[in-house]
């Protein structure tokens, strides 16, 4: 690639938020081109790759790996693949993003960390509130020292609807949804490192489904090492819209972040004050998907270290899988017992 060529990028993951990826990469971002789709779903990638001029499709990933004229790698699969498929393409020599969570064991985690930084290959994962102008401005504000020490952090992600939690895998409640919010918890918390968690959670929604592992709700608590203390909390149907919210409270001020209504427009009428809200990710979320990958792009070409690092995500894994434990137990668990090597072989279920 030279500096006047497009990066060329391949997409792993032909689903709903690949499909989004697609696009941005082929449209949306300038200097960038969709190299090449992979899926091995029969069709799923000639599909997304025909509607958006991509020449080339695979459903086998290494031949999809081995191709040279894909520069960078963007992995959008099922969260257990993640780990496995970042490594590979490391190895293969190929810049990563990949989308939260990169891993869902410390093992893994490390594993794939240490393929980027043996490679010498870009590694960046998807958490997007980092790119929300939102939540970045009240991170720069809690960096700046502008409402003091940090003391009180919460974070909460209310998903719209939850439409059939069969295949949903155990644990997805904290390692897949609550994994944003320990990220966004960290970042609100700059230089601060978590300690300790305490977890709880309940199917509230589908109690038929407990036995399955899907746990609906759920409320973590942290501890930091600079004393502050932070509430996480998630719950997969808010019959209102798709609703994520922030908020820091420091010894000098408070910081409050996230929006769930579509527009500033309030309708007044017989039945009262009504908004209309945003009910899809896509939508609440849409400038800060495009940031991050053109953030990605750019640190392909120049060769600087992504913001959001396999670091982070293996941070923020650290609490998910604390949180797993606590639940488990049903008392607190220090972030330095995840580390031992029953909590990295992952967890298992709810029964585990």
């Amino acid at each position: 690639m030279t500096p006047q060529q497009p990066l060329a990028v391949g997409l792993v993951g032909a689903g709903r938020m690949g499909s989004f990826h697609a696009e941005s990469l082929a449209h949306r971002i300038p200097g960038t081109r969709l190299a090449a789709v992979a899926d091995p779903v029969p069709g799923a990638a000639r599909r997304l790759a025909d509607r958006l001029g991509c020449p080339k499709v695979y459903t086998g990933i290494d031949a999809f790996l081995a191709d040279p004229e894909i520069d960078a790698v963007v992995v959008v699969t099922p969260a257990r693949t993640h780990a496995d498929l970042v490594e590979a393409a490391a190895r293969a020599g190929k810049a990563v993003y990949c989308e939260k969570p990169m891993a869902v064991t410390l093992g893994e985690a490390d594993r794939a960390i240490a393929a980027a930084r043996e490679a010498g290959v870009a590694l960046q994962v998807g958490f997007n509130r980092r790119y929300d102008a939102g939540f970045r401005a009240a991170h720069d504000k809690v960096a700046s020292g502008a409402i003091g020490t940090p003391q009180l952090l919460r974070s909460l992600t209310r998903d719209p609807k939850l439409v059939d939690p069969a295949p949903i895998p155990p644990w997805t409640i904290f390692l897949e949804t609550l994994i944003h919010d320990f990220d966004a918890l960290r970042y609100l918390n700059p230089g601060a490192a978590p300690v300790e968690v305490f977890a709880m959670a309940d199917a509230l929604i589908r109690p038929d489904f407990k036995d399955r592992g899907l746990l609906d709700t759920a409320v973590v608590t942290i501890r930091f090492d600079n004393g502050a203390m932070a509430t996480a909390e998630a719950n997969f149907q808010a019959v209102y819209g798709y609703d994520v919210r922030g908020e820091v409270f420091g010894s000098a001020g408070m910081l409050t972040v996230g929006e769930l209504r579509r527009t500033h427009l309030t309708s007044y009428g017989p039945d009262g004050a009504t908004a209309e809200c945003v009910t899809y990710d896509q939508d609440l979320f849409r400038d800060a998907y495009v940031a991050e990958l053109a953030d990605f792009a750019d640190c392909v070409r120049t060769g600087r270290t992504p913001e959001v690092t396999g670091d982070d995500a293996r941070a923020a894994l650290s609490i998910a899988l604390a949180a797993v434990r606590s639940v488990t137990t049903g008392g607190p668990v220090r972030i330095d017992a995840v580390e031992s090597a029953d909590a990295v072989a992952g967890p298992q279920g709810p029964s585990s």
